[in-house]
């Protein structure tokens, strides 16, 4: 006979079907919506101790030890761990706090695989309003997945297959009898656990520490229902409203596992984040407000920007939704670029030094139907740079991408070009990259979701000339710049690319300076640059979907136009030869 649910010393007790207690936590306010967590293996009800922490001001959190781990009850036998049996004490959990509304789901690793149990199980599915899952999928998903994979085959998909297995290598180890037990006796799959742990700095300064019986009782989760659900996959879908929280570093779970499952749930929102398979103990205010989010939306509250980003939609582009701060909007490539953004459906900030051009771009964006905002700044300004990130991180929230592509033109030998060239150039060229990398940089590293930066450079970092020492230095300051923050921040899911055009048909020439010379000789070399760069006619436009391409296929460097392509590979091939060409009279006639 069923025992009425008591208070324990650490909360309350809520019995399953087969007689079994759950010891069960509850935090906040009872009268505000329900956020019901779900551990995985082998950790207990506290890995969410940060999360309930962040939430707990605003909602109802629940927590509870699964059956097998932490204060609950530990049964034996293998049948007593099949996910039927889960499901039903996950639901009984939502009954017991919360009888009259359905509660919001936050589960990780195998506590996420019950919960896609629950709710995709018509009869449960009632008593859940969202779902917030991190590295734990829908093992009747995983088996239907590898099966497409194979069925029919394609490069990536077969490599992303292989990848998978190569992650879940130690399942098969654990169906083994005895020697998955001996390795947690010996310490083994502890120091295991431990190294993998050190992958992620974040988690290594809080690192799991399971306890033996939990590791030893878990087991069976693997040995009920791996074989049954992997060889035999359903037909299981939900309607409720999911997001998946991919951990990029995730060893055990690839993030195309946990997010190729939009057949069988419509009402799907994906973010991919950078950090390993702990993400709820490694970050969990990233997870707090991630789960928040969601729950506030579901809850009636307005979509952020993120969630409408992250929503997997048929024909969705690819930055739909994103925020884009491009610097140097006002024209040429830059404004090019704001265009093509907009075409994706990202909203943009056009930022230029001329306000007017400025809002003619943002006025062009507009009406696309894409969200514009223009901005007045000067990108060497270091206090007017700070007031714009704060006004965008104030008025829009992080951007999603910065192009920092603002830049003037210098031409003349060394000996001609004055100090007053060479800060003018420094200032804007390069001192104005690294106000906006340090800058939105920040921004991104603490909102915790990735990101990307885009440095426009020019393939003049790569190709000595004496008629460009002070263009092409600060150019090639921009390239090194770029590459060492693409190793710095990749820990932190943001991308650095940088643009290397060559010949691009924009206004620069017509404001190019050329020192050393009257202004009747700078008159006529600026004609003549731009008569030759119109011969050329490699579009800004062109540029720009150069660009985006190279953003969607995270590129470390991407030379535009033929000639700076052909530049790259000599540079790194026979630089030389490029030397020896350096020496050419290169002025404009």
């Amino acid at each position: 006979m069923a025992r009425t649910p008591r208070e324990a010393d650490s909360g309350r007790w809520i019995d399953t079907g087969d007689g079994l207690r759950l010891a069960v936590r509850e935090h906040g306010d009872p009268a505000a919506p329900t956020l019901l967590a779900v551990h995985g293996y082998p950790d207990d009800r506290s890995i969410w101790d940060g999360a309930v922490a962040a939430l707990s001001g605003r909602y109802r959190v629940v927590t509870y030890d699964v059956r097998g781990a932490g204060e609950s009850d530990k049964p034996r036998g293998t049948d007593a761990y099949l996910l039927d049996r889960l499901a039903d004490d996950l639901r009984r959990v939502a009954d017991a706090v919360s009888p009259d509304r359905p509660v919001h789901l936050l589960a990780h690793d195998w506590g996420s695989v019950q919960a896609w149990h629950a709710v995709t199980d018509p009869r449960l599915a009632h008593r859940f309003a969202s779902f917030t899952s991190i590295s734990g999928p829908c093992l009747d998903h995983v088996g239907r997945w590898m099966r497409a994979k194979l069925h029919r085959p394609t490069p990536r998909g077969l490599r992303d297959l292989v990848a998978q297995l190569i992650f879940s290598g130690y399942i098969g180890f654990f169906q083994l009898p005895v020697l998955p037990e001996l390795a947690w006796r010996t310490g083994a799959l502890p120091k295991l656990i431990g190294a993998l742990e050190r992958l992620d700095p974040r988690t290594a300064a809080n690192p799991t520490r399971p306890a033996l019986s939990d590791g030893l009782h878990g087991l069976q989760l693997y040995r009920a229902n791996m074989r049954s659900r992997l060889g035999k996959p359903g037909e299981r879908r939900t309607e409720i409203p999911v997001q998946v929280l991919a951990p990029g570093g995730d060893p055990f779970v690839s993030s195309p596992l946990q997010t190729g499952i939009a057949p069988w749930v419509p009402n799907l929102r994906v973010r991919r984040l950078p950090g390993g398979h702990w993400l709820p103990r490694s970050r969990p205010e990233l997870v707090a407000r991630c789960a928040a989010e969601l729950v506030d939306h579901v809850e009636g509250g307005a979509e952020p920007r993120a969630l409408r980003a992250a929503r997997i939609r048929p024909g969705r582009h690819h930055f739909q939704d994103r925020l884009v701060v491009i610097t140097g909007a006002g024209g040429g490539i830059g404004r090019a670029t704001a265009l093509a953004f907009a075409a994706q459906g990202a909203h943009v900030v056009a930022a230029d030094i001329d306000e007017a051009a400025a809002k003619a771009t943002a006025e062009l964006v507009a009406r696309t139907g894409a969200g514009a905002t223009p901005y007045r700044v000067d990108v060497s300004d270091q206090v007017g740079m700070e007031r714009f990130a704060e006004h965008v991180h104030a008025e829009l929230g992080t951007p999603d991408v910065v192009v920092n592509n603002a830049g003037i033109g210098v031409a003349g030998s060394f000996v001609d070009t004055e100090v007053a060239d060479w800060e003018r150039v420094i200032d804007i060229n390069l001192w104005g990259v690294i106000h906006g990398c340090r800058l939105f940089a920040g921004q991104m590293i603490d909102r915790g979701e990735g990101g990307r930066i885009v440095n426009v450079a020019s393939a003049a970092a790569y190709l000595p000339s004496k008629l460009l020492p002070a263009y092409s230095t600060t150019k090639a300051a921009v390239l090194a710049l770029s590459e060492c923050l693409r190793a710095e921040l990749a820990a932190d899911g943001i991308k650095v690319t940088a643009i290397c055009p060559g010949l691009i048909n924009t206004g620069i020439t017509g404001s190019t300076r050329f020192v050393g010379v009257a202004d009747a000789e700078q008159d006529r070399r600026r004609r003549a640059a731009k008569q030759l760069y119109q011969r050329r006619n490699f579009t800004p436009e062109r540029a720009a979907a150069e660009i985006l391409r190279a953003v969607r296929r995270d590129a470390a460097v991407a030379p535009i136009t033929a000639e700076a392509k052909v530049g790259l590979v000599l540079s790194r091939l026979t630089p030389g030869l490029l030397r020896a060409a350096a020496r050419a009279d290169l002025t404009p006639r």
